[in-house]
């Protein structure tokens, strides 16, 4: 949790300083990218709010998104991704929406992908999508590695 909390505490200050602010919608990352933003004290200044949107019901219920706007589309893509953060966006009024969604193990999904693969997406000023593998079937691990990835996309679109 020390490499997240020192990402979260930068970008806190980097938010904070520019007056942006950001809203997650994260999935197998279970709260960790929320929790890491929120552990930095003046949080109420960027971190609007969030979700763990860890299934299709939480995905209609929380994100407002119903079967008919993820047709054709299924989760652990960067499509998806993509479209989980210019909601959080839109639906809080963040300067940033960020977003996760994949396998922290130790099985894969549903849809073939391996654990260790996630799908993260920035949606603000500038929009970002990317896939990353870790290549590992530990759970906690993974959720971790998710987590500090998308702190890094925020980090880089940030600036």
């Amino acid at each position: 949790m020390e490499q997240l909390d020192a990402l979260a505490a930068e970008l806190g200050e980097r938010l904070k300083a520019e007056g942006q602010t950001v809203a997650v919608a994260e999935s197998s990352s279970g709260g960790l990218i929320s929790a890491a933003l929120l552990g930095v004290a003046g949080a109420s200044k960027y971190y609007l709010g969030g979700a763990v949107v860890y299934t299709g019901k939480a995905r209609m219920v929380l994100m407002d998104l119903p079967r008919e706007a993820v047709a054709g589309m299924r989760s652990s893509t960067e499509p998806y991704a993509l479209l989980l953060a210019r909601t959080a966006r839109e639906r809080f009024g963040a300067t940033w929406g960020l977003s996760e969604t994949g396998a922290a193990g130790p099985t894969g999904n549903a849809y073939g992908d391996a654990a260790g693969h996630t799908c993260l997406a920035i949606s603000g000023p500038v929009e970002m999508a990317v896939t990353l593998e870790t290549g590992e079937s530990d759970r906690a691990a993974n959720m971790t590695a998710f987590a500090a990835a998308a702190l890094e996309l925020l980090k880089r679109a940030v600036g």
